[in-house]
């Protein structure tokens, strides 16, 4: 019985790898993070807002680009203002519904990539390769919040 219980707590620990530079983000200071998103991006600009940070997402702006042969598109960039101290920069899958496995836990499955770097010092201050579900990303998170902050 004790070898059928370890195999799932080794499967949910192979879930997340972080690296963090502890005790070196300032609550004080502009936080950029990009617009939209699943739920790991909507779920971090909260979560920071929720602990006192300015979250921006900055201007954006269009160009419209021709080429040789006519109409060519629209370029949209999102500006990072310059008073933003630290950049969070969010990949993530589409999140997939999962009752069974995430039934008292949020019932979305994450599967994302997150780094938080400082523009100050140029350093990456997080990395965090994870998946999971929603509510378990989301109390991850915030563990990770607490010790990057000073």
């Amino acid at each position: 019985m004790k070898k059928f219980l370890l195999i799932p707590i080794l499967l949910l620990a192979a879930c997340n790898s972080v690296y963090v530079k502890p005790h070196t983000m300032d609550k004080t200071k502009v936080v950029y993070a990009q617009r939209g998103g699943y739920g790991m991006k909507r779920g971090i600009k909260e979560a920071l807002e929720q602990r006192g940070y300015k979250v921006v997402v900055g201007k954006l702006t269009t160009n419209t680009s021709f080429d040789g042969d006519g109409f060519d598109g629209d370029i949209e960039r999102n500006n990072v203002p310059s008073n933003a101290r630290y950049v969070i920069k969010t990949s993530e899958r589409s999140e997939t519904f999962n009752p069974v496995w995430c039934v008292f836990n949020g019932f979305w499955w994450w599967n994302f990539n997150v780094s938080i770097a400082d523009q100050k010092t140029g350093d990456e201050i997080m990395s965090w390769r994870g998946r999971g579900c929603a509510n378990s990303s989301l109390r991850k998170l915030n563990t990770i919040l607490d010790e990057l902050e000073k």
